[in-house]
């Protein structure tokens, strides 16, 4: 199997200092075609408002969050476009989200 990774070892979890003291990713793909990353919400979660230049998708693998005071909980799907505002972000328990950003055109 080509670049087989088990999303819910502890293996390959590092600190997401781009984000809230105590959130970790785990890298799965960043390359050339874009980046995938496992993101671990700590408890009391928070991330302001922002956008990006490229698509992000964001799965709820575990937990739950909440978005402009709406609820994202387990199995939730959200897809931002390019210049998309979107949060702020939080998770008052935690959370595992899925997140994918397309290549930057």
């Amino acid at each position: 199997m080509k670049n087989l990774m088990n999303l819910y070892d502890d293996l390959n979890w590092v600190d997401a200092d781009e984000y809230f003291v105590g959130t970790k990713k785990k890298i799965l793909r960043d390359g050339d075609e874009g980046k995938t990353i496992l993101l671990k919400l700590p408890e009391n979660f928070f991330m302001p408002p922002h956008s990006h230049i490229t698509v992000e998708q964001n799965f709820v693998i575990e937990g739950e969050y909440t978005s402009n005071g709406i609820l994202y909980p387990v199995g939730s799907y959200q897809i931002f476009y390019p210049g998309d505002e979107h949060g702020p972000f939080e998770s008052k328990s935690g959370a595992l989200i899925l997140v994918i950003w397309d290549k930057i055109k």
